[in-house]
């Protein structure tokens, strides 16, 4: 064969590789950042025992308006204080500095005509520490215990449980091992410089127990967009309450259930207690998933292609479950177990005007909208809610323990964060997580 004979073949190849590479380049759509953006995050929280209670929030000045201590501020969709629960924000390009926003509400809402929201002022730089500067109050005594870890709804503990973390022998790679989890961005609403906020100092309106968000929402301030207008369906609506029950438990299983939610995507549950005998803490961990995910970054709003993932991964329960088995006498030896549950709502993501399907032609959007839905619940577990009840210093009744795969001695833990209005549970887990 000739030179000549195969020019035109290889030219042609030439030609087609360059040809795609253009057309390749040319579908890379142009997106321009939007004008204006809004977000709206949407809570139910409930608490067995306290939903019943008087409205908390006349004594909001008492606790100085603390999110999720019974006053309204922003924030409170984070909290654990029981009711319906609010945080909007949004800002402008036009106006960096933050813009004041009226939002017209639809009637059913029953908070009146419109919701006030006010620019965040930008907060004074405090000076920082001279780095590798280390205080005295910085050095932590050494922890003295160990954290039980058990996960998967089950009668029994499954083979391979607990995993054990004895702070005698860890060093910081197995806490950072042990307590890693899955977790996810908060791409929600903020109350930092720059974003306009409701509830805030001027206006904190608590929302009524019967107050629907379906309807029109119109959003209007200088700088931003006259396009700002969206509907909420049911879908984005206030949750029901997940109100878990729960029956059995001390060397018994322990079956938890709850009503379905007609909007819920998936739940999860995780349940913690603690004691401390002797200056020896133990925390016992556990929670739904089929998989080891202790959950600490999981009861909060989720994505919807997080919760997809983490359905398919068996971290979530699906929709269509309603009940679980927490196995038998995990925390027979500890005080005042505590059962968190959430159900994840739809998150609603606008843009107006919607992205062209045309790669060609470039995307300016005027605003963008996030709408983010949960319903959070807590419960204290069987007769752990008698000893939580017990008089401080008073030991609890002796129980037979399931015991570990791995026999080690027993010792204190890391600290965790302690519980409002649980003051025994934050007693026993005093020390944990550096609390």
């Amino acid at each position: 064969m000739k030179p000549s004979d195969t020019a035109p073949s290889v030219i042609a190849v030439v030609c087609t590789s360059l040809l795609a590479c253009g057309t390749a380049a040319a579908q890379v759509q142009v997106v321009k950042p939007p004008i204006a953006q809004y977000w709206m995050d949407v809570a139910t929280i409930s608490m067995a025992g306290m939903d019943d209670m008087p409205d908390m929030g006349a004594l909001g000045g008492l606790v100085g308006g603390l999110p999720g201590m019974g006053g309204v501020s922003f924030g409170a969709t984070r909290g654990m204080m029981p009711g319906r629960w609010l945080d909007l924000a949004v800002k402008t390009q036009r106006k960096p500095e933050g813009t004041q926003a009226t939002q017209a509400i639809p009637p059913g809402q029953a908070m009146g005509a419109s919701l006030t929201l006010l620019p965040v002022p930008a907060q004074p730089t405090k000076p920082g520490r001279v780095p590798g500067q280390q205080s005295v109050d910085d050095v932590p005594e050494q922890p003295k215990g160990r954290i039980l870890f058990y996960w998967g709804c089950s009668d029994t503990v499954r083979p391979g449980q607990p995993r054990v973390l004895d702070f005698a022998k860890a060093g910081a790679a197995d806490y950072g091992q042990f307590m890693m989890g899955r977790a996810t961005r908060d791409t929600g609403a903020k109350a930092i410089p720059g974003h306009a906020t409701w509830p805030n100092e001027t206006h904190r309106q608590k929302v009524p127990a019967n107050a629907s968000l379906q309807g029109q929402h119109v959003v209007r301030g200088e700088g931003l967009p006259a396009s700002l207008q969206f509907a909420v369906g049911e879908a984005q609506d206030f949750m029901p309450k997940m109100s878990l029950t729960s029956q059995g438990g001390g060397a018994g299983a322990t079956a938890t259930s709850w009503p379905a939610l007609p909007t819920a995507r998936a739940y999860f549950l995780n349940a913690m207690s603690g004691s401390d005998r002797g200056g020896q803490t133990e925390m016992v961990i556990w929670s739904s998933s089929e998989v080891p995910e202790p959950g600490w970054g999981l009861m909060d709003y989720a994505s919807n292609a997080n919760v997809d993932k983490w359905l398919k991964e068996k971290v979530l329960l699906p929709a269509s479950q309603t009940q679980c088995a927490i196995p038998a006498g995990i925390f027979t030896k500890t005080e005042g177990a505590m059962l968190r549950g959430i159900a994840y709502g739809q998150e609603l993501n606008l843009a107006h005007p919607p992205r062209p399907a045309d790669k060609r032609i470039a995307w300016e959007p005027e605003w963008t909208a996030k709408i983010r839905v949960k319903s959070l619940t807590m419960v204290m577990l069987g007769d752990e809610a008698h000893a939580m009840r017990r008089r401080p210093g008073q030991p609890a009744p002796d129980a037979t323990e399931v015991a570990p795969t791995e026999q080690e001695p027993q010792a204190p833990a890391p600290k965790a964060p302690t519980t409002p209005s649980l003051p025994d549970i934050g007693k026993a887990l005093k020390g944990l997580f550096g609390g």
